[in-house]
């Protein structure tokens, strides 16, 4: 079996932050998981999308680091 490529060592390395991030905060592990498992199905080679959404997880940890942060808003989209 390959080795993991270099997106997919980003993204459980992200991951791992957000949820050592999200300690102590409630309701955020619960989210970081949801959004990890709805995205889990993107095909490997839309590496743009991939991409996008490891921008957006990297400003969302810098948000969670943040200790004015206690709360996380996100919409639910049900389609």
């Amino acid at each position: 079996m390959a080795g993991r490529s270099r997106l997919q060592k980003e993204v459980l390395h992200l991951y791992r932050d957000l949820l050592f991030a999200a300690k102590g905060k409630p309701g955020f592990e619960q989210t970081i998981r949801q959004e990890f498992r709805q995205h889990a199905a993107i095909p490997r080679s839309d590496t743009l999308r991939i991409e996008f959404l490891l921008r957006k997880g990297h400003r969302k940890l810098e948000m969670i680091k943040d200790p004015h942060i206690s709360g996380m808003g996100h919409f639910v989209d049900k389609t």
